[in-house]
């Protein structure tokens, strides 16, 4: 199946899926993500504020921002910073997501773990983003564990692969855990 395809497939979905649906969902991966190894040592998380068709991540950053120091990515041209997290200093920006304000620039070498939106993922830990590379750039800098989370519809059993595409070390779906690499 070609790129474009999957991400019109996936689109459609997501369209289906009620609120209770999404909130569930949503509640049911972050819970497993908290039991990884990876998140309980991590102190320093880069997560994503997400888009009405993603996971949402609002109730999960609300849960643990007072003991763990997450920070959230903002478009900067065709490169995404790292911003720290404070619900109190966001605004709109690209793509209609609120994004952190300020000037307090953290580099990726910094960050110990990463939790990565998609449009897909497979069994190898491959990622299908929509289309416009952000994380690919950001990912190919950073050392940090590298968790994608989805809907478990949105995992593929095999994807198209190009050379500049990053794999997540894991994959966090509501039924599914795949280790990739440790």
């Amino acid at each position: 199946m070609e790129k474009s395809e999957i991400r019109r497939k996936i689109k459609n979905l997501r369209t289906m899926l009620s609120e209770l649906e999404k909130a569930k969902a949503a509640d049911e991966v972050f819970e497993r993500l908290e039991q990884t190894a990876a998140f309980m040592m991590a102190d320093r998380i880069l997560m994503y504020h997400s888009l009405p068709d993603e996971l949402s991540t609002r109730r999960f950053l609300d849960k643990w921002h007072d003991r763990k120091r997450f920070f959230l990515p903002r478009v900067n041209g065709v490169h995404l910073d790292i911003l720290p997290y404070d619900a109190s200093r966001l605004e709109l920006g690209s793509f209609h997501i609120e994004e952190p304000t300020g000037d307090d620039l953290v580099d990726a070498d910094e960050i110990e773990l990463i939790v990565v939106p998609a449009v897909a993922y497979d069994r190898r830990g491959n990622r299908l983003g929509r289309g416009k590379g952000f994380y690919d750039r950001l990912l190919r800098e950073a050392k940090a564990t590298k968790i994608g989370v989805g809907y478990e519809f949105q995992l593929l059993d095999e994807l198209p692969v190009e050379e500049h595409d990053v794999p997540m070390d894991y994959v966090i779906t509501q039924h599914t855990v795949i280790t990739v690499r440790k």
